[in-house]
């Protein structure tokens, strides 16, 4: 939906509406709940239908805040929350901006994993796009409503692949929606140019196949060339209808993501998050690390345990780092151990793809001390890689055991373990255990919220490496900018951004990420280093003459701030 906001002579925003009454307070781009001021209600006919005391949204915010901490639980408090983003999206973002260390794992991670496999029962109204394969025909009609028109960047998922929870067909729809609602919260980009669409294939699940409840297509999920045509029609459609959109790959599983990227990156702005944006945030995390270690990114040993497409994809842009700091691509393989759940991966693998460049030579192994060959452990890589860094993207909750991380900690004085699959059961490791286990020795980062690990010196933050530092900053300064592709090195300029302002840079025993509280400024930070990035590219119509103060002035001006502006009667 455009929304035509605009400036008076002292340079103070103001909203033009000729929308009235029940459409205005039902519009939740535009409702102000009971904070519309007295000329308001009398000109855009609201008396009476809306409750005569007025409350400053700040007010609203707390009262809302302590309604959410009275549910007994999480998915309660996010259905509340999904209810409120539903009826006033300004409110609904004011508080996530407020509380956003509280609010945020509400809205995604952990509980958007939930609220998915639960979202036929939680349905309530409707939001974002349901595209059926049965309506392949007709979506250039379905994105055609006059709501979409200012639509600038798009989520989109199949759903087969949520978290770690699999396949959840069309609740996956939970995923579109929490990573918009990140977009906006984290780097203030307006919710009326958000648009969450779920790509409606059917499912394998049977449990959603045989509930009654389920909203999505009751049909196994449709492969191979039917569902490569369907994809198509769908980027044609958006290409069509949104030609300069933003358009991020959700949660699709893992034969399918990679090919949908290489398919179209190079046809409209795209990226997918849980290949790029986890290798960034990955990365931006492991170089703190590297500074909180004092051993640099080129002299640490590499275990990666879960060798799909995220898995390789942290380290293709680990690889770029090390490359970028001087060492050759064929020196910087070396440092990798690639484990899958059949163990170490080999050049006796024949199976191999995307996976191959870091399989590992039998003659480079062929000393090792271990059992089977063929089937090498984590265990066993950990012993015999003298390996100093350990990172988890496999979805085997626990795998990271005490003898794994004992056996990591001999290797080098400060072990880096990043446990990084969710929801909370699929973690490779307890962070707390880790840090038990190590004499609160190791570096550790995780992919979903953990409390506080008491230390001799008081609690101390788990670093929750979860792509919100990430995406939602990039996106910032592709939108602001104009880019008109996102590229592979964007995203390792946003890790080095995002390292530049770690707190280890003046305390290495303090916390590899900034807290929460600062992700909008972190992700302006970040915007920045992409813009600058973009216009080096040449992949925008600003020339290279454009300086730093005039790229933050255009993303400053870009940046949404949930606030109530005045609105006043179209001319």
């Amino acid at each position: 939906m455009k929304i035509d906001i605009k400036k008076d002579d002292k340079g103070q925003k103001y909203v033009e509406l000729d929308v009235y009454g029940y459409d205005l307070i039902n519009n939740p781009l535009l409702n102000k709940g009971r904070s519309f001021s007295h000329e308001e209600r009398v000109n855009f006919k609201l008396r009476g239908i809306v409750p005569p005391s007025n409350f400053p949204l700040e007010e609203i915010v707390d009262k809302n805040f302590q309604v959410i901490l009275d549910k007994s639980t999480d998915l309660e408090r996010h259905i509340y929350l999904r209810s409120l983003q539903d009826r006033n999206e300004t409110l609904f973002y004011a508080l996530l901006n407020k509380y956003i260390e509280k609010i945020m794992p509400l809205v995604y991670t952990p509980t958007v994993g939930l609220a998915c496999q639960h979202f036929g029962q939680i349905y309530r109204r409707p939001r974002g796009v349901f595209i059926s394969h049965p309506n392949r025909d007709a979506i250039d009609e379905i994105l055609d409503h006059d709501y979409f028109d200012g639509t600038e960047v798009i989520v989109v998922s199949d759903g087969e692949r949520i978290l770690g929870l699999g396949d959840q067909g069309a609740g996956g729809m939970g995923i579109p929606i929490g990573k918009l609602s990140l977009y906006t919260g984290c780097a203030g980009i307006a919710p009326n140019k958000t648009l969450p669409i779920i790509l409606d294939v059917g499912t394998d699940n049977e449990q959603l196949l045989n509930d009654p409840l389920y909203i999505g297509w009751r049909h196994k999920r449709i492969r191979g060339a039917e569902y490569d045509e369907f994809i198509d029609k769908f980027v044609t459609a958006v290409k069509k209808r949104f030609p300069k959109v933003l358009l991020q790959w959700e949660d699709f599983a893992q034969p399918n993501a990679l090919k949908l990227l290489n398919r179209y990156k190079n046809e409209l702005c795209t990226f997918n998050d849980d290949i790029q944006g986890t290798a960034s945030i990955v990365v931006g995390a492991l170089l703190a690390a590297t500074i909180a270690s004092g051993v640099p990114l080129a002299k640490q040993k590499i275990i990666v345990v879960g060798a799909g497409s995220a898995g390789v994809g942290i380290a293709n842009l680990i690889l770029d780092a090390m490359v970028d700091d001087g060492i050759t691509r064929e020196d910087a393989y070396k440092a990798f151990f690639m484990v899958d759940r059949y163990g170490l991966i080999t050049d006796n693998i024949e199976s191999l793809d995307f996976q191959k460049p870091f399989s590992r030579k039998s003659s480079d192994i062929a000393e090792w001390r271990v059992a089977n060959s063929q089937n090498i452990n984590l265990l066993e890589t950990v012993i015999n890689s003298g390996a100093t860094m350990l990172i988890g993207v496999s979805a085997q909750g626990g795998i990271f055991t005490r003898e794994v991380i004992k056996a990591l900690a001999k290797n080098t004085e400060r072990p880096i373990v990043f446990p990084l699959s969710n929801p909370t059961e699929k973690c490779e490791a307890n962070p707390h255990d880790v840090l038990d286990w190590t004499d609160a020795k190791a570096i550790v980062g995780t992919g979903t919220a953990y409390s506080p690990y008491e230390t001799v010196n008081g609690p101390k933050r788990i670093d929750q490496v979860n792509n919100s530092y990430i995406f939602p900053g990039l996106g910032l300064g592709v939108l602001a900018i104009g880019a008109t592709r996102v590229t592979d090195r964007m995203f390792l300029i946003a890790a080095k951004a995002l390292a530049a302002i770690s707190p280890v840079n003046h305390n290495k025993d303090g916390n590899l990420l900034p807290p929460l509280s600062e992700v909008r400024n972190v992700s302006r930070d970040i915007a920045i280093a992409v813009a600058e990035e973009a216009i080096r590219e040449g992949l925008t119509t600003y020339g290279h003459d454009l300086n730093r103060v005039e790229i933050e002035e255009i993303i400053d001006d870009y940046i949404w701030e949930p606030v109530y502006l005045p609105y006043y009667l179209k001319k």
